[in-house]
């Protein structure tokens, strides 16, 4: 995946973590999760977004995801975690289709 070149370097770690995400790479969606949970790497904090990439992480086969998922989940309203979980069953999906 080419990045132009008037990226920042957070860009281009998350950019790279997309990648990895989309291949399928387990620690990817944790990196994601833990950027999204902390505001790190420039994306701001979004604990939906956050939940998304664990969930997605957990799912991959990721051992803390699960328990990271959890501790944001006390932060989250009910409504929150539905959208987060709306957003990973399309990721999946997407996935899936991309795979067929």
């Amino acid at each position: 995946m080419a990045v132009p070149a008037d990226t920042t370097i957070a860009d281009k770690l998350v950019a790279r973590c997309l990648a990895a995400a989309a291949r399928g790479e387990a620690a990817a969606f944790f990196d994601l999760g833990v950027a999204f949970s902390t505001g790190s790497h420039d994306v701001g904090c979004d604990l939906v977004e956050a939940h998304k990439w664990f969930n997605l992480a957990a799912v991959y086969g990721h051992e803390d995801a699960a328990r990271c998922r959890a501790e944001i989940s006390d932060e989250m309203t009910a409504r929150e975690i539905a959208e987060a979980q709306r957003r990973a069953r399309e990721w999946l999906n997407a996935d899936a289709r991309r795979a067929a």
